[in-house]
Formats: C-alpha cells, structure tokens, sequence
C-alpha cells in the first residue's frame, strides 16, 4: 500500500474517532428519508379513512364482509365456489374505491415518490459536503448543511444522467443481444448464439460497471472542485488516469465491503436478525465509503488536513460516548416536559384509536394475534439482536425524520400507537401478552417516546431555521446534540433488547 493510500485510511479512522456527532447524524437522516416520504400515504390513508367513515361507506362495507365468510374454498376442487366467494367483496369494493379515494392514492403515491427524489439528493449533498468538511479539519455538520443547498440540483442531474446511461447501455445491448440470437437461430448455429449472448452480456455488465466508476466519484468532484455536472465527469476521468492505484482500491473496497455485507445479511435472516444490519450501514459502512473517496480524491488536489486522532483508546472513547449519550438523553428528558406530556397524550391516544377500531375484528377466525405464537422457534441471542437492531433504527428514524416539520415523528408515533393497540385487541391471551411487554417495555417504551418527542423538537429547530431564526452553526449544534441523545435511547434500547430476548419470554411461564 502506497503512502498515499495510509494517509487516507488513517484520515477516514481520525474523522470517525474525532467527534463523530459531527457527521453521522447525516447518515441516520439518509436512512430517514424513507420514514419521511412514507408520511404522506399515511397521511392520506388517514384522510381517506375519514372520508368513508363520516359518509358512511366504511360502516355498509363492515355490514357487507360481515355477511362474507372469511375461508375461502378450495379454488382447485371447486372452481366455481371459489369464483362466487370472490365475487361476494365486489359489494365491498365498491364502498371503498371511490373517485375521492382512488384520487387520494394515486397523489399520494406520486407525492412520496417525488419527496424521494427530492430528499435524496439534497441528503447525499450534505453527507458528502460533511465528509469534505471534516477531512479538512472544519465542522462537519455547518459544512454539510451549507452543501445541501449549493450542490443539490447537480447531485439531482448526475443521478438522472446515470441513470438514463444506465437506461441507454441496458436497451441497446439488448437490442444487439435479441439480434445475435435471432440472427444464430435462423443459421442454425444456437450453440454459437448462446456463446454470442454470454460475450454481449458480459460487454454490458462491464459498460455498466466503468458508467459507476465514472459516476462514484463525480458527485465528490462537485463538492471538493465546486465543478457543475459535466465538469465533474471530466475531472473524475482525469483523476482517475492520474490515481488509478486510489481510485481502484476504492472500488474493490467498496465491492468487497458490499458483498461481505449482503453474505452477513443472508445470513442473520437465516437467523432472523437481519436488522441490526441497517445499523451497521448507517453508523459504519456507508460514512465510511463516502469517507474513504473523498479522502481520496482530496488527496489527489492537496487539500487532505484531516483532524489528529484522539489520543485515548477506542474502549476508553466508547465508555466516555456511551456516558455521553446517557447523560445528554436525561438531560433532553428534563428539559422538555411539555413536549414529552403531548408525546404521551398523543401514544395513549393512538392506542386507544386501535383498541376500539380492531373491536369489530375480535374473534375474527385468521385475524387472531398469538405472542405464544410469535415466539415459536424463539432464539433468545438472534432475537435480542434483531430486537435492538429493529427498534433503534425505529427510534433513529423517528427522531431524524423528525426535522420534515415533525411531520413523521408524529405519524410513526401514532402508526405505533394504532399498531400496538390493534395487536393488543385481537391478542387471544392478554394476560399472556401484558406478562411479557411489562419487563422489558419499561424501557422499550420509554425510548420509543424520548425519539419521538425528539423528533418534534428537531421539526420546531428546523422551522425555526427556515425562518431564519435559526443560523447553521446553531442547528448543526441541535443536530449533534440530538445524536448524543439518540445514543442514550440506544442504550435503553439495548437493555430492553437484551430483556425481551432473553427474560420476557420465559419468566412468567411457571405461572401459567
């Protein structure tokens, strides 16, 4: 490994260990945008769940499928049952796809898709602007906020242009692909077509692959060179004919990084455990690939001037990070009383909203919840990891997503609310079900509260910051503040985890 390539390894290892609240906020909110564009078909489904209740539809549709009987019969040894059994929810269709309510989805469904072209770019920018920010020894976080707004319409044009590439090589090479064959077919020479086809798709995964080359590391040309779109893809080939050693290292560490994570994913689904993989992409794998080429590509302008390593050890780091984030979530706790009381208000709520509604449900046959039935084949360490791994990435998302207004910090709030009473409803042993949330929900729930009203007061810092209340130095302090609290809420989080994997499931079973 040249000298070069040490240098920015251990660039990207100083940034990580130096301050890392100052980047990877940008990183949970990258894995918010989903939780943020999801709140508008939410929304909408709330919308139009008003609708037919107040005109009455969704009354005539419950009195229809009371009427219906909910197992069907056996399509193979009476088809003509089976085509009658459909044809008894017609009734109930027609109550609920109205032009108001079919208009309601269709929007719905191009305003999220919209919200994630929009999102994405802008996000991307300011993760990329941090990372430059930060091997440059400057705050990571004003950097990355201020980039957001400058580079975003080029991130957005680079995508496109990628992606009609993309378009372009996969129709062209088919069309020569479908000729060959016909061509080899007619000349009764199909072994000789099936070798042309396997040369044809082979010259198009690699087209494809040098079109992501090339596009890897444009976007960081926009950022470290101030370059527009196509000035970027220029200095991306140039680079890379001048470092070829960085630029391809990059590539094969990408590769390889993305293969091993995609093997341990298959494997913990295996397991059932796959979520603490999100966590894993969010706090380590992706920073660290966008750190990794930007140091690169600084390097080869000059202007790598990483910040200098901490001089504790990385097990001191973590305990002190760790006792950080405990103490700035209790703090947060303490000094938002009001915003936690409507939190509170607005769970209590949600959860009653999906006890009453799942009341016509009950007894329902198929629609029965059975927590002894979820914990079947139950592998305490697996679901202790899958538990942490799925309920941090909630916390993390609701909190983040919060900053869209606190629009989506609401939304999951009563989503979850709506969710855990409907669950409790149709469980077929609550006492079953309340003896096993009780242990390790007095910490679950709590968490899942904390990230929520966070989520809120980050919608009214970013409003305030819209207003021009609010400058970037002081919201990048909110957003790195707001990190060290989620890492708090990790810790309860892990604890309640650590409990519903191995005590909840088993405690109270004696008693029965």
């Amino acid at each position: 490994m040249s000298r070069s390539l040490s240098d920015t390894i251990s660039a990207v290892v100083a940034v990580f260990r130096r301050r890392p609240g100052d980047i990877l906020p940008l990183y949970v909110l990258g894995a918010a945008i989903p939780a943020i564009a999801r709140a508008v078909p939410f929304l909408a489904a709330a919308v139009g769940y008003l609708y037919l209740e107040t005109t009455g539809r969704l009354e005539a549709a419950r009195e229809e499928l009371a009427g219906i009987e909910m197992s069907p019969p056996d399509p193979e040894a009476d088809p003509d049952a089976f085509e009658a059994w459909v044809e008894e929810f017609v009734p109930v269709a027609e109550q609920l796809l109205t032009v108001p309510t079919v208009t309601l989805t269709v929007v719905s469904v191009l305003l999220f898709v919209l919200l994630l072209i929009v999102l994405f770019p802008l996000v991307s920018a300011a993760q990329l602007s941090a990372c430059y920010g930060r091997l440059r020894d400057e705050r990571g976080l004003v950097a990355g906020i201020a980039g957001s707004r400058r580079y975003a319409g080029r991130f957005l044009a680079l995508y496109i242009l990628e992606f009609v590439l993309w378009i372009f090589v996969i129709v062209g090479f088919g069309a020569v692909l479908g000729a060959l064959v016909g061509v080899f077919s007619l000349a009764g020479l199909p072994l000789a077509g099936v070798l042309a086809a396997l040369l044809v798709g082979l010259l198009a995964v690699g087209v494809l692959a040098a079109v992501r080359a090339l596009f890897a590391f444009a976007p960081v040309a926009v950022v470290v060179d101030d370059a527009g779109v196509f000035g970027s893809l220029s200095a991306t080939t140039s680079f890379i004919r001048a470092q070829p050693v960085g630029a391809g290292f990059y590539y094969v560490v990408a590769v390889v990084s993305t293969v091993a994570l995609s093997l341990l994913t298959g494997l913990l689904a295996l397991l059932e455990a796959a979520s603490i993989v999100a966590v894993v992409s969010v706090f380590l794998l992706l920073p660290a690939l966008d750190l990794l080429k930007t140091a690169i590509y600084c390097d080869h302008r000059g202007r790598l001037t990483p910040p200098a390593p901490p001089e504790r050890s990385l097990r001191e780091q973590f305990s002190r990070g760790v006792g950080r984030g405990w103490a700035e979530m209790l703090s947060f706790v303490r000094s938002t009383p009001v915003t936690h009381a409507v939190v509170i208000v607005l769970a209590v709520g949600s959860f009653w909203a999906g006890w009453r509604a799942a009341a016509p449900l009950v007894g329902v046959e198929g629609l029965e919840a059975s927590i002894a039935a979820r914990l079947e084949g139950h592998v305490p360490p697996a679901a202790a990891l899958e538990f942490f791994g799925n309920n941090w990435m909630v916390a993390l998302t609701t909190a983040v997503g919060g900053l869209a207004l606190a629009v989506p910090a609401i939304v999951s709030l009563l989503f979850n609310g709506i969710f855990i009473g409907v669950y409790g409803r149709l469980e077929v042993e609550p006492m079953e079900f309340l003896a096993f949330v009780v242990p390790h929900g007095l910490f679950e729930i709590p968490a899942i509260l904390i990230a929520s009203a966070l989520g809120i007061r980050l919608g009214v810092v970013f409003w305030r910051v819209v207003r021009g209340r609010t400058g970037r130095v002081a919201f990048a302090d909110r957003l790195e503040q707001a990190f060290w609290v989620l890492i708090g809420v990790g810790v309860l989080l892990a604890i309640a985890a650590f409990i519903e994997g191995f005590v909840s499931p088993y405690y109270y079973q004696p008693f029965l």
